[in-house]
């Protein structure tokens, strides 16, 4: 008890420091492993279980949030499978120079061994990206799913490595895996019968680490890749989002057994110091080659370069390979102190580049070429609003009914905004005028051009939350007309109608709407 209390309090102490200095916690989750090893503190019993555990519910709540037909688009799957062959092959020369001197760990690893740490080098961190994008509130932007559909790329090609290499095959009986599909039907149906209670999370959990995890383990295929399936498969009922949502602290207290356990893995040397200062000078170059890569694509700048940005680090997944390689004898097992202070170096780069995102797209967009709007990425190009009057973000019931009456009773041109697709899609088969995007994600009020002539923004989404960011997003885009928000508590009422011109209450007009059907299905007619 005593040990867990003093690594609890050493993560609580450095997690502050970091805040305190505008880093993310997780840096100083971080230092303190690498400050307990040091110290001579044991590493907790089960730490690297409740490491896994976090890093299997990170990904089930990555599948529960994700389309999966984003996998197929070609700026994902191309730019992963490119930036995987070319960043390896970078790394792999890169390190054959270095070992031309002969120093330190490098005198003994032949060729093999040095593209098999080349290849762990190659991918980004899952924890890291999600944490990034959740924080940001860019986890659906464009720039965020292309990166998580990035990241899910690399761990199937992980996966497929780290089966090779163990030289065992998954059990035949991997291949009934597939029965999960039409299991999935019957598990979404039980999902939106839940309540909202403490069965819920229960619920999650027990999906991600029983069918997710330890089936997939079980048959030989990694637990975590199981978990992100699973969370996949669950993905198309409504309910997931609030089920991600009620995962999402056990999550982000399990992920801290996670960076504390990278500190554990061992305590570099001076050599392996510098070798790992070494290997995160590759890092620049490795997120340069993402927004190259993603530009090609007809990615716009802005785009390219802040999923450059985020995926620019070393992944957990290079502490798995390496530990692999070392396992069947392809590696020294020395790699794994390295490429662990590699990973370490790279977070803490990555947190301060993401902290300057915006510096580095406006650098961007003066010295690339202007792009040509017309060759852009259908889904990246800016969206001319100056035709409509009003705009209403969120076309749920309550936006449906705001931009009916808009039209039908005032005569408005009217732009309704849904972040789903599928949603989209069928309002503009109904006659609307909707365009995908979320109204949480800064990058689309990037897009969106000549705001300043529209007369009216309408936030109709359920969440106040939403609400909130879309208004402060208003207000960075000098949005000059009337803004009318909903809300569902008068706490929230209160803190909106501070930055808008009016709030309606979530439920103000229900009953008169409610009175006016009854008696018309009753048959009473208005008083004249």
């Amino acid at each position: 008890m005593t040990d867990l209390s003093l690594v609890l309090l050493a993560a609580l102490a450095a997690g502050l420091v970091c805040a305190v200095i505008r880093l993310p916690p997780l840096v100083g989750f971080l230092a303190a492993g690498f400050a307990l090893n040091a110290a001579g503190v044991d590493e907790l019993e089960g730490l690297e279980t409740l490491a896994d555990l976090g890093v299997a519910l990170l990904l089930f709540g990555i599948g529960l949030k994700l389309d999966i037909r984003i996998l197929g688009r070609r700026e994902v799957w191309l730019t992963s499978v490119a930036h995987l062959g070319a960043s390896t092959a970078l790394a792999w020369a890169y390190l054959g120079v270095i070992a031309l001197v002969g120093a330190g760990l490098l005198a003994d690893t032949d060729w093999r061994s040095l593209l098999v740490v080349a290849f762990a080098l190659s991918f980004s961190s899952t924890v890291l990206v999600v944490k990034a994008l959740e924080e940001s509130g860019s986890a659906q932007s464009r720039f965020g799913v292309t990166a998580l559909g990035i990241l899910i790329i690399q761990d199937i090609a992980a996966v497929i490595f780290l089966t090779a290499a163990k030289g065992s095959p998954p059990s035949p009986w991997a291949v009934l895996l597939i029965l999960l599909v039409p299991a999935a039907l019957v598990v979404r149906r039980v999902l939106a019968r839940i309540d909202h209670g403490e069965l819920l999370p229960l619920f999650g959990l027990a999906l991600a680490l029983g069918p997710g995890y330890a089936l997939f383990e079980a048959v030989g295929l990694k637990g975590d890749l199981g978990a992100l399936v699973i969370g996949l498969l669950l993905a198309p009922e409504p309910r997931s989002a609030e089920l991600a949502k009620t995962l999402f602290s056990v999550k982000e207290l399990l992920l801290v057994g996670f960076f504390l356990s990278i500190g554990f893995t061992g305590l570099p040397s001076g050599g392996d110091l510098a070798l790992a200062a070494l290997l995160v000078v590759l890092v620049p170059l490795k997120s340069w080659g993402f927004a190259l890569l993603l530009r090609l694509q007809g990615m716009r700048h802005r785009t390219s370069v802040k999923a450059a940005t985020v995926l620019g680090n070393y992944s957990e997944f290079a502490l798995i390979v390496a530990a692999v390689g070392a396992s069947s004898d392809l590696i020294d097992e020395q790699w794994l102190v390295v490429l662990a202070t590699s990973v370490a170096f790279s977070f803490l780069l990555s947190a301060l580049l993401n902290g300057r995102t915006e510096s580095l797209v406006t650098v961007a967009e003066k010295r690339w070429p202007t792009q040509d709007s017309d060759r852009l990425h259908p889904d990246d190009r800016p969206i001319d609003v100056a035709h409509a009057d009003a705009v209403v973000l969120g076309m749920g019931r309550v936006g449906c009914a705001t931009y009916h009456q808009l039209t039908t009773e005032y005569g408005l041109h009217v732009i309704g905004i849904e972040s789903g697709e599928d949603r989209a899609a069928e309002l503009r088969a109904e006659g609307m005028d909707v365009i995908v995007g979320d109204a949480m994600d800064p990058d689309l009020y990037h897009r969106l051009t000549r705001t300043n002539e529209i007369d009216l923004a309408v936030l109709a989404m359920p969440f106040h939350g939403a609400n909130l960011t879309a208004m402060r997003l208003l207000e960075g885009r000098d949005f000059a007309g009337t803004v009318v928000a909903v809300a569902q508590y008068d706490d929230e009422a209160t803190e909106m109608r501070t930055h808008v011109d009016a709030v309606l209450g979530l439920y103000d007009g229900t009953g008169t709407a409610l009175a006016d059907n009854a008696a018309e299905l009753a048959g009473f007619t208005r008083r004249e």
